[in-house]
């Protein structure tokens, strides 16, 4: 490995390390791969500025230490602010009743995206959407609370990473908030 930074993925220039400035986890080194299998454009894009993009957004503290904020393509854009869905889904975790989860944007007319929260609650516990809803405005700034909630359990991988692809499919069928 020859370097990893945080670095700004349109000027490509180094962050500092103040622990708040966010920006793109870029690797450099003849351990990261070659490309990708008989896709040269999806190579050329990964590699653009002669950086590896892993597509996680970070901070970098004044230590040195690589702080993962999100999955850029995680990132809720609402009404011109950034919501991290990490941010969201620590504070559902929070929650006495929820065993599980995930955050995604859904549609809005309004905002552009608001976070949909899909939750999966523990055994014996009981919580309405709204109550959620609530719980997550007493400890988030209201623009970043879920507008919506929705009770399932969640889709998982063999390995149970969850499947947020499958979630953004269906938080862009409940259609607009």
């Amino acid at each position: 490995m020859e370097n990893v930074d945080v670095r700004d993925p349109v000027t490509m220039e180094s962050l500092p390390a103040d622990g708040k400035t966010v920006g793109e986890i870029m690797f450099r080194g003849n351990t990261i791969m070659s490309g990708y299998l008989k896709d040269f454009n999806a190579t050329k894009e990964a590699f653009k500025g002669g950086w590896f993009h892993s597509g996680d957004l970070a901070v970098k503290h004044p230590d040195m230490y690589i702080q993962i904020k999100d999955r850029l393509k995680d990132i809720i854009v609402s009404g011109g602010e950034n919501i991290n869905s990490i941010e969201v889904e620590t504070v559902l975790y929070s929650h006495p009743a929820i065993l599980e989860a995930a955050v995604v944007a859904r549609p809005d007319d309004h905002w552009g995206e608001t976070p949909c929260a899909f939750v999966t609650l523990k055994d014996g516990h009981e919580a309405s959407e709204q109550e959620i809803i609530t719980f997550c405005r007493s400890h988030l700034p209201h623009f970043m609370a879920p507008k919506s909630v929705v009770f399932e359990e969640l889709p998982k991988t063999a390995t149970g990473k969850v499947r947020k692809f499958i979630l953004r499919e269906k938080a862009k069928a409940l259609g607009q908030n």
